[in-house]
């Protein structure tokens, strides 16, 4: 019997490479409409977010914002005044990311009907997708209708002589360390850098964080990068914004890090936080004409450029990389792929059903540092760069009543960006304590293209900091 002979061979309507939220909800799409699912996944089901990102951050990062809010409340500020328990918001933490085990995801995935073939996917060929699983064993899953890749992305590290042996951290070892180091360096100024260093810093590190750059949070108005690091340095962090890493060496454990403005840096630990690539370096697309490593460029109703069949979805396509980003796109892909199979209608104009038009005009985020920076759609130098008419309309956060009610001293900004044209908003912007949940608002509104005429019928609770979008709109008016 040849080799060839011994290779188990399946075929599907549906392949998806990648088991993480977006392959999750592409498969879960796909079942949803009747269509055979194979899932292919070479570590944990539930992917990056589940255990090295979104969750373990978010869970690290809770304790440290509810302290930050009690503290500027009298009556309850002297209560709080001590160090946070680490080892209570570690343990809590593990229990987010369940122990690192996937059983729960594993349990859904089969309740839709998916199977899971667990290995490393690699394309073989048109529709074609060979699994080598742990043991070395092959299988072969030929897909009828479509192959979703959604393998997500994966930390970059900088070229500098010397690194491996160091043994950085990136945002896996920053989000599952089990302790705190004494001392860490965080390099970069985006969003994993800053929320990593207000994590570490309130749970015992003396963090340095260093930023090539002239500011925080680049992709955001830049109030929202100022505010963050203003109130980074008053939790203690020392930021060195112009300030790049240009050597890094392990000195009987310590690491030295060397800069270009000639410091010398000691630490236990030093985290990179500058950048991501696509996991697609060793998925096969060479078997089908592309090249090896490259993002993956996709239509609106994320089928790759140039193929009938294959698409890809998520962070390796590189439009947004944000997780409710990808899953939003794996509904589209997931709805898109199902209408293609039966032969019905692809509806693909702006905001249509199997469009995910939203990764171009609402996408929204949230920075989880303390204060809090959200935003969702363009930013006024991205309007203004794209050709719009556009105003930015100002107002201070602190004057809101709910704000002032929410925490003594309140300290924050919000921004919307109107086109003049049609009279609509195309970004808004948040940084104050608890605009993360402020931000869906925004969202429905810039996604909804909602009129400022029909926004003044959106009357805000009072006191809530909502209050601030009453006083948009009023500053819009007078002005």
């Amino acid at each position: 019997m040849t080799e060839t002979e011994n290779i188990d061979h399946s075929t599907y309507d549906v392949v998806v490479l990648g088991a993480g939220p977006v392959g999750e909800n592409v498969a879960d799409r796909t079942r949803a409409a009747g269509l055979s699912t194979a899932v292919v996944e070479s570590e944990l089901v539930g992917g990056e977010c589940s255990y090295w990102a979104c969750m373990p951050s978010k869970a690290l990062l809770r304790p440290v914002i509810a302290q930050a809010d009690a503290r500027r409340l009298p009556g309850l500020s002297a209560s709080v005044q001590g160090s946070l328990d680490t080892a209570a918001v570690l343990a809590r933490r593990d229990y987010f990311t369940s122990n690192w085990k996937d059983d729960g995801q594993v349990g859904w995935l089969e309740s839709v009907g998916a199977d899971l073939h667990r290995g490393h996917g690699r394309l073989t060929g048109e529709r074609t997708v060979t699994v080598t699983a742990p043991d070395g064993t092959r299988k072969v899953l030929t897909a009828r209708h479509a192959v979703a890749v959604c393998t997500g992305t994966r930390a970059v590290l900088p070229d500098l002589p010397g690194l491996d042996e160091v043994k950085p951290w990136t945002s896996r070892e920053a989000t599952s360390a089990k302790a705190a180091p004494g001392r860490l360096v965080v390099v970069g100024g985006g969003v994993v850098a800053t929320e990593m260093a207000t994590a570490w810093q309130a749970l015992g590190s003396q963090v340095t964080l260093l930023v090539r750059g002239k500011g925080l949070l680049n992709r955001m108005e830049p109030f929202a990068g100022e505010l963050v690091a203003e109130a980074l340095t008053e939790a203690g962090v020392d930021v060195r914004t112009g300030t790049s890493a240009r050597s890094v060496t392990r000195e009987n454990g310590t690491v030295v890090v060397g800069t270009d403005t000639g410091d010398r840096i000691e630490a236990d630990e030093i985290l990179f936080a500058t950048g991501r690539a696509p996991r697609t370096d060793d998925v096969g697309l060479d078997t089908i004409g592309r090249e090896p490593g490259s993002w993956l460029e996709v239509d609106d109703s994320l089928r790759v450029t140039g193929s009938e069949w294959l698409y890809a979805v998520g962070d390796v396509n590189h439009r947004a990389l944000l997780t409710h980003q990808g899953k939003y796109q794996a509904r589209i892909a997931g709805a898109a792929i199902a209408a293609r199979a039966s032969g019905s209608a692809v509806q693909a104009d702006a905001w249509g059903a199997h469009a995910a038009t939203a990764d171009h005009a609402a996408v929204p985020q949230v920075v989880f540092t303390d204060p809090e920076a959200a935003s969702v759609g363009l930013s006024l130098a991205e309007a203004e760069q794209a050709g719009h008419r556009v105003r930015a309309v100002d107002y201070d956060l602190a004057s809101v009543s709910g704000a002032g009610l929410y925490a003594d001293g309140y300290r924050g900004r919000a921004r919307m960006v109107v086109d003049l044209e049609r009279e609509i908003l195309l970004g808004v912007t948040f940084v104050g304590p608890g605009v993360g949940e402020l931000i869906h608002s925004a969202t429905i509104a810039v996604a909804g293209q909602v009129p400022i005429s029909r926004l003044w019928h959106a009357v805000p609770s009072y006191p809530t900091i909502s209050e601030v979008w009453l006083r948009l709109l009023e500053t819009y008016r007078d002005n």
